[in-house]
């Protein structure tokens, strides 16, 4: 089994085994992990790491959720990230909620 996976198993019980398991399919089918894992670098950051980033900002999961559906560059490096115009407003709010939670 990969990293990844047991890193995965392991956010199930923090997060919610249900919510989790939805966020990592909306995660999937909305195409976010072909640029993102939870444990590594991609192309983008981890999500372990944008939790720790945003840890303690009240304003944090609308900054992202804004991030997601607009795209932007700077805050990771250079490589941007495409806007997600047609990820639906209450699939991005799961997918934030989730990568939030997972802060440590």
């Amino acid at each position: 089994m990969k990293l990844s996976m047991l890193v995965f198993a392991a956010a199930l019980a923090g997060a919610g085994a249900a919510q989790a398991q939805d966020a990592a399919a909306l995660l999937k089918k909305d195409g976010c992990t072909a640029c993102h894992a939870i444990d590594k670098k991609v192309v983008g950051p981890a999500y372990n790491d944008v939790a720790a980033k945003y840890k303690g900002d009240a304003g944090a999961a609308a900054k992202l959720a804004d991030k997601v559906k607009k795209g932007g560059s700077g805050v990771w490096g250079p490589v941007p990230m495409p806007p997600n115009t047609a990820v639906p407003d209450a699939d991005i709010k799961t997918m934030v909620a989730y990568i939030l939670a997972l802060k440590k």
